[in-house]
């Protein structure tokens, strides 16, 4: 083997970069190619919000003229201004089975990392914590919901070969949408509905940055102790809205007040998986159209839940789980009423518990496992 790792550059570098995935797993039935368009914005510095307060170098590992692998090196300054760790990232890593050429890919990026005077990495974030993150090691036998990764097992056995060990696992929970809310859930959210106190609504398009505003205040509120927690920015949340407009019905959104104030959040998305896993990443010549009339037409098989959130002077309170129910399950019923049939709910901190027993208690199943690596620079 010829092994080189060259720096992304040039457009014939950029499609290198793309085209990795497609070799790796070819032949994977459960691996959905993503929107080549969606993924060339999501790397332009010109398009992408991240880059305003981040900068990132990607890499594509080549034997001869060939492809063979790739990976990012990213420097996030907002998460460093907020945690003050010393740590920056690696992401994008896809790479076929050979430890070399994981070698090599990993230790690009740590010099890359250590040239800016970072002290650890951890990963993948494809950039960040707020986009698709963590490892799958659990769950390879099924495609990905929209925005989360997918992976091959021995992805995780070269990472740790190279001295890259658990930091945090996440996990995804599969949810059949029928299922009715257990009895004893049921009567906690009517109790607290009845008191008059709780308002549920759906977003409003009509007075959509108000309702970003919302949703975001109760996010970097509700996320702010996690893990890992990056607030969104004032760019990220108008990225936000431009997709959410074009995406999805007011319906796939709830916010719930409580007293007059917004307490609660839920946002679910059509799983995209579903509509463009035979478009093989290409909207031409004839993807734009199907995709369209798919988003138009058909009522999604499955949606995921990226984000939930309720305020932090709520957590661990009994109003907390009535909230986090409310929410719920008024997205839940709309999904229902349209024919769609499952739901995951990701990504899920493997500490925490509460939300854990919620899911689970409404018949949720942790179905993947995504874990985020570290290691030291030093």
């Amino acid at each position: 083997m010829s092994l080189r790792v060259a720096e992304v550059r040039s457009a014939a570098d950029r499609k290198a970069f793309l085209r990795v995935p497609h070799l790796v797993f070819a032949g994977d039935p459960n691996w959905v190619a993503p929107l080549d368009l969606e993924r060339r914005e999501h790397l332009d510095p010109r398009k992408n919000p991240y880059f305003r307060h981040a900068e990132a170098q990607l890499f594509v590992a080549y034997d001869g003229d060939r492809p063979v692998g790739r990976i990012s090196a990213q420097l996030d300054r907002l998460r460093l201004e907020h945690h003050r760790d010393g740590y920056g990232q690696f992401g994008f890593l896809d790479a076929v089975d050979d430890a070399r050429v994981f070698a090599a890919l990993l230790g690009t990026a740590e010099d890359w990392l250590r040239k800016r005077d970072l002290k650890a990495t951890h990963g993948p974030f494809s950039f960040s914590i707020n986009d698709e993150m963590g490892l799958l090691i659990k769950g390879f036998d099924t495609p990905p919901s929209m925005m989360m990764g997918h992976a091959l097992p021995y992805y995780a056995r070269h990472l740790e070969s190279q001295g890259y060990v658990k930091a945090k696992d996440v996990l995804a929970y599969d949810y059949e949408e029928a299922q009715p809310m257990p009895e004893m859930l049921r009567a906690l959210l009517e109790k607290v509905k009845a008191r008059g106190n709780l308002v549920i609504r759906p977003l409003s398009k009509k007075n959509l940055d108000r309702d970003l505003a919302i949703i975001i205040d109760i996010f970097n509120d509700a996320w702010s102790e996690n893990w890992g927690f990056v607030p969104m920015t004032h760019e990220e949340i108008v990225a936000l809205g431009k997709n959410l407009k074009m995406l999805v019905n007011e319906e796939y959104i709830s916010i719930a007040s409580y007293k007059d104030e917004p307490a609660a959040m839920a946002i679910t998305l059509p799983n995209l998986n579903d509509w463009i896993k035979d478009l093989n990443g290409r909207l031409l010549p004839l993807g734009w159209a199907k995709l369209a009339w798919r988003l138009m037409m058909t009522p999604p098989q499955s949606v995921r839940m990226p984000l939930m959130g309720v305020r932090r002077r709520y957590h661990r309170t009994t109003l907390g789980s009535a909230l986090t129910l409310a929410v719920v399950d008024s997205v839940r019923a709309y999904h229902i009423s349209r024919g769609t049939v499952r739901a995951e709910f990701s990504w899920v901190l493997e500490e925490n518990l509460p939300m854990r027993r919620i899911i689970e208690s409404n018949g949720g199943t942790a179905y993947k496992t995504y874990r985020i690596y570290e290691k030291s620079l030093t």
